[in-house]
């Protein structure tokens, strides 16, 4: 049997370069959205790698104790039972990315996302040892020589340098970095810390270094879905057509040549947008799926305007509406949907981290009779009381009882709990019969700090007296 023929029908954006396999060569640019860039990529390189090396009285102000099962930002310590925070967490990071997007498109990615910082400062490392893009292109074009050799064992060397770097910075996260880098080094580091390391190293290695612009166009799945977030009103990255291809279009010229009477558009053709650009697309074509966001055409054609004495703004952060000549509008549905459940999702979070108490009360009926009645006649119930400190300091804690007259506890009523540690206590209430005037009774369990009473934790039972009992 023959093979049935099969073709590729996938729709390809018009203008979009195939990166796979093919290697871009990103020519560097200055301008004012490239020292943006910069700026930001650099707070964010401060904050990941600075963050880990604060600390916050004896241990590390930001840190994810997995065997103690805490975990710390600065004054705060969070437990395992206050987890569903980091849901709330991620959806306002969710809301949060869908609003940006529809304001400004992928801003995100342009300018805060570790995959482009990283591979931004991989090109950099590249640059600055192999040359120029046209020189890098030269470069690998050329057989090997022992000079080519060198380059590259240094470039790779400092890529990885790069990733050891971040791999060690992000286990410090989990394993305090002042001593992991020492028990790195003496070889007395748990196994799961090298695996780790090693593991972030080579991704970072990979990712940034070979990967690049695929990670953003083929692997990242933001890259599928924004279009659904985005709307005719929406800033983004755009090729002004009207303007750049008007007349017999677009192509090279003198300088002060007014493209109006040569009857040409005022883009000179020197695909210099093309060759700043960190995904290898062409922004004349139209949007792409796989524009970042990034601007470094924007910078690129501004200086290429500034040359030739033409207007800025031929490639430019704009709307549909406004390159159609039609008024953008700032407020629209979308928009207000998405900011609305952002703000809600924020004002909910606070609540729960405003209102977070700092102490735990949960209380359980024993697995025993649901009663007990004592030999004096009186009735006895049993409860098991799990007490937790979710403050930061060793403290003296007590248990009482409200909504009963006169109860006869019995149990250890007072305690000592460490930081972040549960305790359990069996604990029973018992009661003469003549002090019960229903059946079933709400008992209110207090846990409060003994030298600081307004640190308390409340949770409710019953007191149970069944009706055969008072027979």
């Amino acid at each position: 049997m023959k093979d049935i023929p099969v073709k590729d029908v996938t729709p390809q954006p018009v203008g979009a370069t195939p990166t796979v396999g093919k290697k871009i060569y990103v020519r560097a640019i200055t301008g004012f959205f490239q020292k943006l860039r910069r700026f930001s990529l650099w707070g964010f390189f401060a904050l990941y790698f600075g963050t880990v090396w604060l600390e916050w009285g004896d241990r590390p102000a930001v840190w994810w104790d997995i065997p103690g099962r805490e975990l710390h930002v600065f004054a705060a310590t969070f437990l395992p039972q206050d987890f569903f925070l980091l849901a709330f967490v991620l959806i306002v990071s969710a809301f949060g990315l869908f609003t940006i997007t529809n304001i400004a498109g992928r801003v995100w990615c342009g300018y805060t996302c570790p995959q482009t910082a990283w591979t931004l400062l991989f090109i950099w490392v590249e640059e600055k040892i192999e040359g120029s893009r046209n020189q890098r292109i030269k470069l690998d074009k050329q057989p090997l020589t022992f000079s080519k050799a060198q380059k590259k064992c240094v470039k790779h060397f400092i890529w990885l340098l790069i990733g050891l770097v971040t791999g060690i910075t992000f286990v410090g996260y989990f394993y305090p970095i002042r001593e992991l880098i020492p028990d790195l080094l003496a070889l007395d580091a748990d196994t799961a810390a090298y695996v780790w390391v090693g593991f972030f190293t080579l991704a970072t290695y990979g990712n940034a270094g070979w990967l690049r612009e695929s990670v953003c166009t083929f692997m990242c799945p933001y890259a599928r879905f924004q279009a659904v977030m985005f709307d005719q009103d929406t800033l983004i990255v755009s090729y002004d057509e009207a303007r750049g291809e008007r007349g017999t279009g677009r192509g090279p010229r003198k300088k002060g040549i007014d493209p109006k009477e040569a009857n040409m558009g005022d883009c000179i053709d020197c695909n210099l947008c093309v060759q700043v650009c960190p995904v290898g697309i062409d922004i004349r074509h139209g949007l792409q799926y796989q524009c970042i966001g990034c601007a470094l055409c924007v910078d690129a054609c501004d200086s290429i305007m500034d040359k030739i004495e033409y207007p800025r703004g031929l490639i430019r952060y704009t709307t549909e509406h406004s390159l159609e000549g039609k008024k953008t509008h700032v407020l629209r549905p979308r928009l207000i949907m998405y900011l609305g459940a952002f703000l809600a999702m924020c004002i909910t979070l606070g609540y729960f981290l405003v209102n977070r108490s700092p102490l735990e009360l949960d209380i359980a009926r024993d697995r025993g009779p649901m009663y007990v009645e004592t030999a004096n006649g009186g009735i006895r119930n049993s409860y098991v009381v799990k007490a937790m400190n979710k403050t930061q300091e060793e403290a003296r804690f007590r248990v009482r009882v409200e909504g009963l007259d006169n109860p006869d506890i019995r149990g250890k009523t007072e305690f000592v709990l460490r930081p972040g540690r549960l305790r359990s206590l069996p604990l029973s209430i018992q009661m003469e019969k003549e002090a019960l005037k229903a059946a079933n009774t709400t008992v209110l369990f207090i846990l409060e700090k003994i030298d600081d009473p307004e640190i308390r934790a409340e949770s409710e039972n019953r007191f149970l007296y069944p009706k055969s009992a008072r027979q």
